[in-house]
């Protein structure tokens, strides 16, 4: 089976069956992932808090990232790897291009960078490198403790207008695609409307070209936080706990 390419999610925009995009940190779930046939792998920094057991997205660094694209990278067959640039590796375009190119090299086909117009230098410097780019909107992790918690954005006339501009921006300056996270469900699907590239959801309704979730939010991996818009489909966290619960028991 052909590999997915970044032209062929850019090129999903209104497709059916939606972009379907999981995270994934390591090889084995990589695999399973993408041998059940997921759209993307991303490689999110959500890794701080779901592999590392850290607070939040800001204390993961440029090393974590390398390391589990690369992970994840040897379990593809198939899907095409996305995987976030943390906090502080794009502050300028010239560490937008470098920290890129080393989870290019590690095995990601893209790189996704959260924010609108104030980053459009640095995304314009990874287009001219031969990077592809991924937009995200809405919800910021990585500006969480300035924001002072997590909130869904898109609650004003002068938010979603922003977000509309902003998604148009990133688009036009060579965006592949966009992430919306926890935006108000008309307002995601008016963003989407108003752009010509993709839009992958999460907790933004089904207004979207595709969703993108946390792999653990999907079977139930993580049992100590789970977002209220997740709805596990499994509960997996529970079979490994029986599991080792039997196995104890086996062995007398």
């Amino acid at each position: 089976m052909p590999k997915v390419t970044v032209e062929e999610v850019r090129h999903a925009k209104g497709r059916r069956p939606r972009l379907l995009a999981l995270t994934a940190y390591d090889y084995p779930i990589a695999r399973l992932l993408d041998e059940a046939g997921v759209d993307v792998l991303h490689v999110g920094d959500s890794l701080g808090m779901l592999v590392l057991g850290h607070e939040d997205t800001t204390r993961v660094t440029m090393d974590d990232m390398e390391r589990h694209v690369r992970a994840v990278a040897r379990g593809r067959r198939r899907a095409l790897i996305t995987a976030d640039l943390p906090i502080h590796a794009y502050d300028d375009p010239a560490a937008a291009v470098a920290n890129s190119r080393r989870l290019i090299d590690a095995g990601a086909d893209a790189v996704k960078l959260e924010g609108g117009h104030e980053i459009a230098p640095q995304i314009r410097a990874l287009i001219a490198a031969g990077i592809p780019v991924q937009g995200h909107l809405g919800m910021l992790p990585q500006r969480i403790r300035e924001e002072g918690g997590y909130r869904r954005k898109g609650k004003t006339d002068l938010e979603r207008e922003h977000m509309i501009q902003d998604a148009q921006l990133l688009a036009e300056v060579g965006c592949f695609s966009i992430v919306l996270e926890c935006v108000v469900h008309d307002v995601a699907t008016a963003v989407t409307a108003a752009t010509p590239v993709p839009t992958l959801g999460i907790a933004s309704g089904d207004g979207c070209d595709g969703e993108i979730r946390v792999v653990h939010d999907v079977i139930g991996l993580f049992p100590w936080f789970v977002p209220p818009f997740a709805k596990p489909l499994e509960h997996v966290a529970d079979r490994i706990s029986d599991a080792v619960i039997a196995f104890r028991e086996s062995i007398g």
